[in-house]
């Protein structure tokens, strides 16, 4: 399976931040599909193959929002990275929350990278594209050897 086949999972329960990345994604062209859950607790079903998920496709990478009702990005990352098949996926952080204890919280629990939503789309857009360029064109994850 090549790089652009493989999916990109977006965890996020706001619905302007969905379609601003939804947006953003398009415009940069990347291939691979976004998929969306809209709570911690759907993505730990999605990533575990539980119902209505069962045929999830292996992920490339997953955008992770921190602050969600119901289960909270924190304990989706200890999620991930505690279980031996899903601790490899990279995981990136995009979340509204600036602070030094959430951004330490977030590494230290695995996360691979920690973007703060730009304010503008302009500033979203770009951020979007320097994450396909590094992401799915620079590094190489488990999906892309």
């Amino acid at each position: 399976m090549n790089e652009s086949q493989c999916p990109v999972l977006l965890v996020e329960d706001n619905p302007d931040d969905i379609l601003i990345v939804k947006r953003a994604w398009r415009e940069a062209e990347i291939e691979n599909d976004l998929m969306v859950v809209k709570d911690g607790e759907q993505a730990v079903r999605f990533l575990q193959k539980g119902k209505p998920y069962d045929d999830a496709p292996t992920l490339m990478l997953i955008l992770l929002d921190l602050k969600m009702p119901r289960m909270d990005g924190f304990d989706v990352l200890k999620v991930i990275k505690g279980n031996r098949r899903l601790r490899s996926i990279p995981v990136v952080v995009l979340t509204s929350s600036e602070m030094s204890r959430d951004i330490e919280r977030a590494y230290d629990y695995g996360c691979n990278s920690y973007i703060v939503k730009p304010t503008s789309f302009a500033q979203f857009q770009r951020a979007i594209k320097k994450l396909k360029q590094y992401w799915m064109r620079i590094c190489k994850t488990p999906m892309t050897i």
